[in-house]
Formats: structure tokens, sequence, C-alpha cells
């Protein structure tokens, strides 16, 4: 049955994505913002729902282990294996904007992270957690970047759409519709896929965290793998990056900042190498950014095959 739930996921993943793509894109339009704006707002909280949805599960029963393996875990996919699959389909041109605040954004939310995790090294705890102050805190960096992005939607909007028509494609109820449903479709379509695959992998044998940084990790990410291929197929660069970028800065400021207040997360002392790790690949994708304002078909490559041996290493490592 489980192997059955799982097609009928990633069905509802693919269609839903499809559907979310299109809609987002068409009210992009209408609102007169950037695809990349819609990219780091609207499609980034929709395929990040995922993430928070099983973290704040997560941390009502007390698996602080599986709620930062997922952030993680999700955050190193996306920028490995979602940007470099996404890459390898359709190389990505990547604004001067995003090179100098969005991916920055992301760096620091990864750094962030590390600094309130390490209190056993920085404050001489007797134990790594993080608090609901930090929690607070995080939400802050959170209130910070949604005012930048209310700025450059302000700033940007009568710029984005100068060149064309208002009034493209269905009426304002189909495109919120046609969003809304897709995104429900990309919800439900991956929670089916992570419940699915983490009873196929725990009935084989695997370890929680081993399931939390892997299966969960990639599970919850297929919304943003699926959303940035589709977009990048529909020649919408801008909302694939936006995407990748926005969830991963989502899934820092507003998951972990949001699941920290519902209940204090302990941090398992293994997490260290992984945040670390998430941050060296978001350093290689602002320096693979700026090399020519794109990320091609070898850098997507690259990516991809550094996520292949960071899950060959987590696998022996645990």
């Amino acid at each position: 049955m489980a192997y059955i739930l799982l097609i009928i996921g990633f069905v509802l993943l693919i269609k839903g994505a499809d559907y979310f793509v299109e809609g987002a894109s068409n009210i992009a339009v209408k609102l007169k913002v950037s695809p990349l704006l819609v990219g780091l707002t609207i499609v980034a909280f929709g395929t990040s729902s995922p993430e928070a949805t099983i973290s704040i599960l997560a941390a009502l029963e007390e698996n602080a282990g599986m709620v930062l393996g997922n952030i993680v875990g999700s955050n190193i996919a996306n920028i490995a294996l979602v940007l470099g699959i996404t890459a390898m389909i359709a190389p990505l041109t990547v604004k001067s904007e995003t090179i100098r605040k969005e991916i920055p954004f992301a760096l620091l939310g990864a750094v962030v992270l590390l600094v309130l995790m390490a209190d056993a090294a920085l404050q001489g705890a007797a134990e790594n957690i993080i608090t609901r102050g930090d929690a607070f805190i995080i939400l802050l960096f959170f209130a910070i970047f949604l005012y930048y992005v209310f700025e450059m939607a302000m700033k940007n909007r009568s710029e984005a759409s100068a060149d064309v028509d208002a009034d493209v494609g269905s009426s304002w109820s189909k495109n919120i519709v046609i969003t809304i449903g897709g995104l429900a479709a990309i919800i439900f379509g991956g929670e089916l896929v992570v419940n699915s695959a983490t009873e196929i992998a725990l009935s084989l044998g695997m370890s929680d965290t081993l399931v939390g940084l892997t299966i969960v990790a990639i599970g919850t990410s297929l919304p943003e793998l699926i959303t940035s291929v589709t977009a990048a197929i529909k020649k919408q660069g801008d909302m694939a990056i936006g995407n990748i970028v926005g969830s991963s800065i989502f899934n820092i400021f507003f998951v972990v900042g949001l699941t920290g207040t519902v209940a204090p997360l302990a941090v398992d002392g293994k997490i260290f190498t992984d945040v670390i790790i998430m941050i060296v690949l978001t350093i290689l994708l602002l320096i693979f950014s700026r090399t020519r304002f794109s990320i091609g078909r070898t850098e997507g490559a690259v990516l991809v095959a550094a996520y292949v041996v960071y899950i060959v290493y987590i696998i022996i490592r645990n």
C-alpha cells in the first residue's frame, strides 16, 4: 500500500506544481510584480509548507532531531539537488539583485542558525538548544526579510510588467483557484510521499536520524524540485531561482523560528557538520551565480555531484 501511495503522491506533486506555477505566474503579471518576487514569497511559502507541517508536528512530539534534520537536510537538497537538476534541464540566468541580496540573506540565515545552536562552544552551556528566545530572534530576521520583499515589490511593481499586458491569462478568480488548488495538491502529495517513503525506509531498517536527513528532507524538497523544474521549462527561470533561495530563507527564518516557539529544540551534535555543509553550499551557489550571472549545466552537475557525495557521507556516518 505504501508503494501505491508513493506513486499517487508523485502524481499530485507533478500536476500540482504545473497548475501552481501557471496560476502564480499569471497573478504576478496581473499584480505587476516580477516572477522573482512571486518565487521569493508565494511560491517559496507554498513549497515550504511540507517542512513547516512536519517540523511543527515533530516539535510537538519532542523529536527535535527530526525538526533540524528536516530543515537543514531540505536546504542542502534545495541548493544542491533541486537547483542542480533544474540548471541541468534549463540553465538559469541570475539577476544581480539576487546575487547581492537574496543569496547573501540565505547565507546569513545559515550562519545565524549555526551561531544560535552553538551554546556549548560560545557560552559554555551544558547542552546545545534553540530556546524560545532564539526562535524569536530568528523570527525577527524573517520580519526583516518580509520588509525587504515588500519594499522591493513597491519599487519594481510598475517596471516588472511595463511591456506585458496585465490582462494576460485567465480571470482573477480562475488564477486564484488554480494557484490554491495546485498548492493543495503539492502539500498533500508531499505528505503522501514523505509518509509512505518513511514507512518503506523504516521497514528496511533505516534509523530515524537517517530518515530525517534523507527521505524526509528529499521528500519535503520535492515540491521545490517539481515547481522549479516546471518553472524553468516554462521559461520562468526567475521564479525557479526565487523559489529555491526563498524556500531556504523560509525554512530557517520561518519554519525554525515558528517551530522553536512551539517547543525548544535540543541540538544533536552531528547536525553541526550538516549546517557547515549547508553554509559551504550556499557560498558555492553565490560563487557560481557571480561567474557569468547564470547557473549552467556544468555548475548544475557539480551541485548534484556534491549532493550525492553528501548522501554517501551521512549514510556512512549514521
